[in-house]
């Protein structure tokens, strides 16, 4: 007997009528998921420091039928997050699915970087993430709710950057333990998490090594001479990953860090 899951194996990503929360909604990898999975039919609940640039993002899911609740804000403390999340509430009357988008670099030799830079760097990437996930993780358990939660690490979370990466790889390093970790002890409640960890693509976060700037140039040429396909990666490339990872596809798949990455992961 054929299944009805091979008979219609498309139905694997069906989200249409889900609720999602993006934070960094308003940057590269945060606006592009937010516009494929507005596309799909999933409702949205934005969020981003960035009022002018969230209201485009908005705009542009509204024009592919989504509907959009914007939340101008940063996963920077419990108050913060607790209001994304009332947000999705109020408008949507549940959630589904979670991507921390969000993130930050500074880019630092450990000997010239200042604690405070360090350290905006681990909140910017770590507290935010681990935040969220305590608010939306504790909602779906404490309302007995299957969730889907997507972080973004970096093939830096498991390969160290000599251009002052002290920051930023100690950062997705900490996110790739907080997926694995939560991937065991969510199991049992049906919440499945992992990450999508690129190499570079363009961003705002990249921009830097796109420029004329001796450590840019340096840094940009190394990574494509480590990049089997020979050259960077863009946004388009990580939306597939994103939706697997979101979509009842990835039902059996959680605590997995997926590495998208032109084969930089496997040299």
């Amino acid at each position: 007997m054929i299944s009805e899951t091979l008979k219609n194996p498309l139905q694997l990503f069906e989200v249409a009528g889900k609720t999602a929360l993006i934070t960094g909604a308003s940057g590269s990898l945060g606006r592009g998921v937010a516009l494929a999975l507005g596309a799909m039919g999933v409702n949205l609940v934005l969020a981003s420091a960035s009022q002018e640039e969230l209201e485009e993002v908005a705009g542009e899911a509204e024009s592919l039928g989504a509907k959009v609740r914007i939340v101008l804000a940063r996963p920077d403390g419990p108050e913060a997050v607790q209001g994304m999340l009332d947000a999705a509430l109020e408008a949507f009357g549940g959630l589904d699915m979670l991507v921390v988008a969000s993130g930050y670099n500074k880019p630092g030799f450990i000997q010239d970087q200042s604690y405070e830079e360090w350290q905006s760097v681990m909140d910017g990437n770590v507290k935010g993430a681990w935040l969220l996930c305590k608010a939306v993780g504790s909602y779906w358990i404490a309302n007995q709710r299957p969730g889907k939660v997507l972080l973004v690490s970096s093939v830096r979370g498991r390969h160290g950057n000599y251009s002052g990466y002290g920051g930023y790889c100690t950062a997705k390093a900490a996110t790739d333990g907080l997926t694995r970790v939560l991937g065991v002890e969510w199991a049992k409640h049906g919440i499945t998490i992992n990450a999508i960890a690129p190499t570079v693509f363009r961003s705002k976060l990249t921009a830097w090594m796109y420029g004329d700037n001796e450590l840019g140039q340096q840094t940009r040429a190394r990574s494509l001479s480590r990049i089997p396909m020979g050259r960077l990666g863009e946004v388009e490339d990580l939306i597939g990953m994103a939706l697997y990872l979101l979509s009842p596809a990835s039902a059996f798949c959680t605590g997995q860090v997926m590495y998208v990455d032109g084969g930089y992961t496997a040299g």
